[in-house]
C-alpha cells in the first residue's frame, strides 16, 4: 500500500469517526435476505419498547419532571449492560459471528456534543419521542409522531448541510 493510499484511508477514517458512522463495518458481502434478521430484531425491540412502556409520552414526561424512576432505571440498566458487554468483548477478544475482530476507537470530546445533547433533550422532552421509540410509536398507530420523524430527518439534513460550519 502506498503512503498516498494510507493517508487517504486515515483521512477517510477521521471523517467517518467525526460523523459517528460505523468505522468498524464488515467487508463481507451477503445476499439481501441476510438483512431480514435486522427487521425481525427491530420488531422484537419495538415489542419490548411497548411492553416496557418506553414509548409512553407520560413516562417520558415523568422522567423529565423527575417524578418517576422508571425511565432512569431502564436507561441505567442499558448502560450497565453495554459497559459489561464492552468489558467482556475486550477481555476475551470476542469476534463477530463471521470471525471479524471488533475494534474500539477513542472518541474526542468537543463542545458541539453539549449543544447537540441539549437540542436532542429539548426535542425529546417536547415530543416524547427519541429515535428508537419513534418507530414503535408509529407502529402502534400514533401517527402524529410522523411529524416528529420528519422533524428528526429535517434536523439530520440541516446538520449535514451546516456540519462544516458547526463547532466540533
Amino acid at each position: 500500500m502506498k503512503i498516498k493510499d494510507i493517508n487517504k484511508e486515515s483521512e477517510e477514517f477521521q471523517q467517518r469517526a467525526l460523523d459517528t458512522v460505523c468505522v468498524n463495518e464488515s467487508h463481507i458481502e451477503h445476499p439481501w435476505w441476510h438483512n431480514l434478521k435486522y427487521v425481525f430484531a427491530g420488531i422484537l425491540f419495538g415489542i419490548i419498547f411497548i411492553k416496557a412502556e418506553i414509548i409512553s409520552w407520560f413516562r417520558m414526561q415523568e422522567m423529565f419532571q423527575l417524578k418517576s424512576f422508571h425511565m432512569y432505571g431502564i436507561i441505567g440498566s442499558a448502560i450497565a449492560v453495554a459497559a459489561l458487554s464492552i468489558f467482556l468483548i475486550k477481555k476475551f477478544n470476542v469476534k463477530t459471528i463471521y470471525g471479524e475482530e471488533i475494534e474500539f476507537h477513542p472518541k474526542i470530546f468537543n463542545k458541539g456534543q453539549i449543544i447537540g445533547g441539549l437540542l436532542f433533550g429539548l426535542g425529546w422532552a417536547m415530543t416524547g419521542a427519541c429515535p428508537g421509540p419513534l418507530f414503535a410509536q408509529i407502529g402502534t398507530g400514533t401517527t402524529v409522531i410522523v411529524v416528529g420523524l420528519l422533524s428528526a430527518l429535517a434536523g439530520t439534513w440541516v446538520y449535514g448541510y451546516f456540519r462544516d460550519k458547526l463547532p466540533h
